[in-house]
C-alpha cells in the first residue's frame, strides 16, 4: 500500500452505480477502504439518510446521480460524480455547481484511490478540491473537447477564484 493509500485505509465510501461490475471494480480498487454498494438510487437514498460516510462516489447516469449528489451535500459527505455516458464539459460544470468534490471518466477509474486521497487531504486543509481537478484533467479535456473545453475551462476558473 502507497502512502495515498494507507490515508484512505479505513474511510467508509458508499459507491452507487448500476453496472455490478463497476461497483467489484471499484471495491477492489478501494480495498483500503470501507466500501458500501448501492445499485439503485433508493437504495443509495436509504443508505444517505441511515448509515455515516466519508465519501460517495455517484455515477451520474441510471441512478439519478444528480439527486444522489444534491442528497449527499445535504447530508455533508463528500461527494465524487462517475460518469462514461455523461462525460461532456456541460456535466463536469453542472456537477461542481451541485456540490460535487470531483467529477471522474469512468475510463480514469484506476486512477481513483491516488484522486481521493487528494480529495481527503484538500478537504482537511480547506482548499478546494478542484484545484487539482483542473491540472489532472486539463490535457485530457484539452485533448477530449478541444475549443468546446477552452470556453468551459475560463467560466470554471473563475468560479474557483
Amino acid at each position: 500500500m502507497d502512502a495515498k493509500e494507507e490515508r484512505l485505509k479505513g474511510r467508509k465510501i458508499l459507491i452507487v452505480d448500476d453496472d455490478p461490475d463497476v461497483l467489484d471494480t471499484l471495491e477492489d480498487l478501494l480495498s483500503m477502504c470501507e466500501v458500501v454498494k448501492a445499485r439503485t438510487f433508493e437504495d443509495a437514498s436509504r443508505k444517505l439518510g441511515t448509515q455515516s460516510f466519508d465519501m460517495a462516489l455517484l455515477d451520474i447516469m441510471g441512478v439519478n446521480g444528480y439527486k444522489l449528489l444534491e442528497l449527499a451535500v445535504g447530508k455533508k459527505v463528500i461527494a465524487v460524480m462517475l460518469t462514461a455516458h455523461a462525460f461532456s464539459p456541460e456535466d463536469t460544470m453542472k456537477s461542481f455547481k451541485g456540490g460535487a468534490a470531483f467529477y471522474v471518466p469512468k475510463d480514469k477509474m484506476v486512477e481513483l484511490p491516488a484522486l481521493l486521497a487528494d480529495i481527503f487531504d484538500a478537504k482537511e486543509k480547506g482548499k478546494s478540491t478542484w484545484m487539482p481537478f483542473m491540472g489532472w484533467a486539463e490535457a485530457y479535456y484539452s485533448a477530449k473537447f478541444g475549443p468546446k473545453w477552452e470556453k468551459h475551462k475560463k467560466e470554471f476558473q473563475e468560479k474557483l477564484k
